[in-house]
């Protein structure tokens, strides 16, 4: 199995923690680092800070060395597609070609509506991650003059400097084009399915049980299928909620911790954390290798862990060490 390090930052995380929180994974020995693309400050207090996840990402690649870097998953209802890939070329020669790229349709009205955001329909929505999704492949990959005729957005005489950097493990399309690779996030619809299976490298699913996982993977390959792909070709990969202790007294104190963090009422703090115990990596370390092991026979080959105490640094360490190289 393999590892990457989630947090969700408009938890109210200044630069400076999710700086912190980086370094402390780089060191730990995971291999990728993501966060999430929000405005609205959730969960947990409404008014915290919620930082612009791209701008953060600049920073952070030119403050790390080895670790990947990216998004999950970036909505296209703010995120144009003509400026998004502008704005992750850019931040992937800054980090020397260590970005992967989530897509998503958004989700959260909370994001867009009090900065003046349009926030359409989820058809719409939808046909606009269609459009960010061609666009990127296409303007990495295709020969400059590519033109696109897309749900709404066209492209004429497509042009696009510099380029993702060339680094050996990349994509490469047919003509040698290198990009960076591509991620659809998302908890599985049949549109999904059939767009990942065109255009993406990795389908990352959210709140899924092994068992979900499982009937999930089963629809993502049957979709790539249908049009020719070899399945194995596609990244089956999951972003988990995540809470570990040493022993049965640090699982608490972080339980507690994580009640408090995300502002669960205590009438209902039991039933809300049985209920995530069916589909989160949570308890001691054993309990969380039993959850992980679950999960790869249900087909997933990467997991996200999705970190809801970031500043819990000491934790980052225990899942490094009790995780990566022994499951």
């Amino acid at each position: 199995m393999r590892f990457a390090m989630m947090i969700e930052a408009q938890q109210g995380l200044s630069y400076a923690d999710q700086l912190a929180i980086v370094l402390r994974a780089e060191a730990a020995g995971f291999e990728a680092f993501f966060r999430s693309d929000h405005y609205a400050s959730f969960p947990g207090p409404s008014d915290g800070e919620s930082s612009d996840a791209w701008t953060v990402l600049a920073g952070l690649a030119r403050e790390t060395e080895r670790i990947a870097l990216g998004v999950l998953v970036s909505p296209a209802t703010f995120r144009h597609p003509g400026s998004f890939v502008k704005v992750v070329t850019t931040v992937d020669q800054m980090s020397g070609g260590r970005i992967e790229v989530g897509v998503g349709a958004g989700w959260n009205a909370a994001d867009h509506r009090p900065l003046g955001l349009a926030f359409p329909e989820i058809r719409e929505r939808a046909d606009l991650m269609e459009d960010q999704l061609a666009i990127l492949h296409g303007l990495w990959t295709e020969p400059d003059g590519w033109s696109y005729e897309g749900h709404q957005v066209h492209i004429e005489g497509g042009f696009l400097r510099p380029k993702p950097v060339a680094t050996p493990d990349r994509p490469r399309a047919t003509n040698g084009a290198v990009r960076p690779r591509i991620i659809l996030g998302g908890e599985g619809s049949p549109r999904s399915y059939r767009l990942a299976a065109r255009y993406a490298d990795e389908f990352n699913l959210t709140s899924s049980s092994p068992d979900q996982a499982r009937e999930r993977i089963a629809a993502l390959d049957d979709a790539c299928r249908a049009i020719g792909r070899d399945p194995a070709t596609i990244t089956h990969s999951a972003m988990i909620g995540t809470m570990v202790g040493s022993d049965v007294a640090e699982v608490e104190a972080r339980r507690s911790a994580l009640l408090e963090a995300l502002g669960v009422a205590e009438a209902g703090q039991s039933a809300w954390y049985e209920a995530r115990r069916q589909r989160w990596i949570v308890g001691t370390p054993t309990e969380a290798r039993a959850m992980v092991h679950r999960f790869a026979d249900a087909g997933v080959e990467r997991i996200m862990l999705q970190d809801f105490l970031p500043r819990d640094l000491e934790m980052v360490d225990l899942l490094a060490a009790e995780l990566i190289g022994r499951v």
